[in-house]
């Protein structure tokens, strides 16, 4: 996004320039809604869908990189980029899926994996000034909640039949008509899982950026009337305007490197998450 020309007094005295931050953030949160690109929004493609794909291919990229020089390095792993991707599944292995399915983490680990692994590169790749974050849309964070639902759904029903793990949200050893009551606020909280799955990604992500967004914009507001102020002719309100310009900018260097870390974070929450739903849908009991 390009902010708006400050435009210059006479004399070579420069308006404020919080004059346009009102109509900048309104530009700053309209670019965040989906347009498309090729079609429309029903049928066609988005920025965040080209964006995700962007990001998809970067993992395979990742992932075949690693096969390969994990192949030509054996048993023993070998440079930053071996030992780096090496961690990252390793984490995943033992705190995401050993840490909490126990017995059954292997067969998990595949669905635990790739739903760690898509959300953070499509994280990461948001944070590139100029591109979007494939699980900046509603619509994808949805589609990976209704994915962990359906998932954690069937695990119970394979585990426990389909009527077993229907009764199996009533917790044992409640008697009538309390355990009818527990049941239906247990229903009702399995499928809440679906929206606050969606949700919360969603909006940490939303508000990450805008917020980052907006330090941008702060930071550029007070830059462009300084290269004005020169041209015009030294002013010295131009001095004041830098100094607060490079204020705003050192915030947003550490509000991008606390984006990163979000970034991470919420690839992690999310997947503990299913990996939970997953673990609670195979317990005997509630």
């Amino acid at each position: 996004m390009t902010p708006k020309v400050a435009p210059v007094r006479e004399k070579g005295t420069v308006v404020n320039p919080l004059e346009n931050l009102h109509e900048e953030i309104d530009e700053l949160v309209n670019s965040f809604s989906s347009t498309a690109i090729h079609g429309d929004l029903t049928v066609g493609l988005t920025q965040y869908t080209f964006w995700m794909f962007v990001a998809i291919a970067l993992l395979l990229v990742v992932i075949f990189a690693f096969k390969k020089r994990q192949s030509a390095n054996g048993l023993i792993p070998k440079g930053r980029f071996v030992n780096g991707v090496e961690f990252l599944v390793e984490y995943c292995r033992d705190d995401l899926c050993k840490g909490l399915l126990n017995d059954t983490w292997r067969k998990h680990f595949p669905f635990i994996a790739s739903m760690f692994f898509f959300i953070l590169f499509n994280n990461i790749v948001g944070v590139i000034p100029g591109c979007k974050p494939g699980t900046g849309c509603i619509g994808t964070t949805a589609a990976l909640a209704l994915v962990s639902f359906v998932y954690f759904i069937v695990v119970g029903v394979k585990s426990k039949g389909p009527i077993g793990y229907i009764k199996s949200l009533a917790p044992a050893g409640v008697s009538f008509p309390m355990n009818a009551l527990v049941w239906v606020i247990e229903l009702f909280s399995t499928f809440l899982r679906l929206v606050t799955l969606a949700v919360r990604l969603f909006c940490n992500l939303f508000a990450g950026h805008v917020v980052m967004g907006a330090f941008a914009v702060l930071a550029s507001l007070f830059f462009v009337p300084v290269l004005q102020s020169f041209t015009a002719g030294i002013d010295p309100s131009a001095l004041t305007n830098a100094g607060i310009s490079l204020f705003w900018m050192a915030i947003l260097v550490v509000i991008y490197a606390v984006e990163l870390l979000v970034a991470a974070i919420q690839a992690y929450v999310f997947t503990l998450l299913s990996a939970v739903y997953i673990q609670l849908a195979e317990a005997d009991e509630h």
